[in-house]
C-alpha cells in the first residue's frame, strides 16, 4: 500500500531529506505533500487524504504544537498518525506531543529508525499476533 504523506517543515532541505530517507527506507510512497508552516500543512490537509504527517516543531507562522492542536481539535484529522522530526528535545516537550499523541524522532536520524516508528505506528508489517 503506498503512502500518502506531508512532510512539514520550514527548510525545504530538510523536507527533501526527509523524503529521500523515507525512499531509501523501503517505505512505498503514494503522494507527497509538502509544507513549509503549520498554516501551509493545515491547507494541504484540507485539500489531500494523508496517511500520516512528519512535522518540524519550530516554524513560523504557526509551530509545529499548534499545528498538532488544530488537527487534534478538527474531528476528520483527530485521528492522523502524526510524527514529530525536530531538533529539540527537551523532555517536556517530549512529553506534551506524547500526551497529545504524536511521536517524536530527533534530528538526525536515521532510515532505519524512521522506518520503524513508521511501520509502528501505522502497524506495517504486523505480524497479526502469530
Amino acid at each position: 500500500m503506498a503512502l500518502n504523506i506531508l512532510i512539514v517543515d520550514d527548510s525545504a532541505v530538510i523536507r527533501m531529506m526527509i523524503l529521500k530517507t523515507l525512499k531509501c527506507a523501503g517505505l512505498d510512497i503514494g503522494e507527497a505533500h509538502q509544507a513549509a508552516d503549520g498554516q501551509q500543512g493545515l491547507a494541504v490537509l484540507d485539500e489531500h487524504w494523508v496517511d500520516i504527517a512528519f512535522i518540524d516543531i519550530n516554524m513560523p507562522v504557526m509551530n509545529g504544537e499548534e499545528m498538532i492542536d488544530r488537527i487534534r481539535a478538527n474531528s476528520a484529522l483527530a485521528d492522523l498518525p502524526i510524527l514529530v522530526i525536530s531538533t529539540e528535545g527537551s523532555e517536556t516537550r517530549i512529553q506534551n506531543l506524547l500526551k497529545k499523541g504524536a511521536r517524536f524522532v530527533h534530528k538526525p536520524f536515521t532510515p532505519e529508525k524512521i522506518r520503524d516508528v513508521v511501520n509502528e505506528m501505522l502497524g506495517i508489517g504486523a505480524n497479526d499476533g502469530q
